[in-house]
């Protein structure tokens, strides 16, 4: 009778210690999971999005440039015949316009967040050979265009191109595009009920 009082006991504690041990396990899960919760529902966006960005194009402008190539051989400012080649053709020029992500700065002060930005300026300048049209066109074998002269003519087309674009409001209108993108970006992150956006220039 005594071993089987023992016995009892012994199982009474081990029982005891499986109980405790289970509790323990339990308590420890929920305050693991508990502390996972915690943790990332503190983690925080701590960089505005477009800090990732290099550039960004807010602005394009299309143009479609005509351009004369013309190489002649002249005598006394007479062009002699059957010595002169002549091309007139065009292409569409796309001018992008924008800003370097790494010269816009930004400080929040109060309620106000102030960006700091530099001038727009052109990102690219392409041309669509895909648009390109001949209109023109005359060889002679004793004056030819080289492919020199010809790249600088394609070189004068997309510069007169640029200036065309930013005569015609590029620049400003990238300028006023950026202050639109921006304040979507800082609207994820701030609450532009609260805060007030101030452009200035840098």
């Amino acid at each position: 009778m005594k071993r089987q009082k023992g016995a009892r006991r012994g199982g009474v504690k081990i029982g005891l210690l499986v109980i405790l041990a289970v509790l323990v396990l339990a308590f420890g899960t929920v305050g693991a999971i508990g502390i996972y919760r915690y943790v990332s529902s503190e983690n925080k966006t701590t960089k505005i999005g477009f800090e990732d960005i290099g550039e960004l194009a807010t602005q394009s402008a299309y143009c479609t440039e005509v351009n004369v190539t013309e190489a002649s051989t002249e005598f006394y400012g007479v062009k002699i015949p059957f010595m002169q080649s002549k091309y007139i053709y065009s292409y569409d020029v796309v001018i992008k316009a924008g800003f370097d992500f790494n010269e816009i700065e930004w400080f929040v002060k109060d309620k106000t967040i102030e960006i700091r930005l530099p001038e727009a300026k052109i990102l690219s300048n392409e041309i669509d050979t895909d648009s390109f049209k001949l209109y023109h066109e005359s060889e002679s074998i004793f004056q030819r265009i080289s492919m020199t002269e010809n790249n600088e003519a394609v070189a004068a087309l997309r510069q007169e191109a640029a200036e065309k674009a930013v005569e015609n409001g590029l620049l400003e209108n990238a300028r006023k595009n950026a202050e639109i993108i921006l304040t979507g970006f800082f609207a994820s992150a701030y609450d532009l009920k609260v805060y007030h956006i101030k452009f200035v220039d840098r």
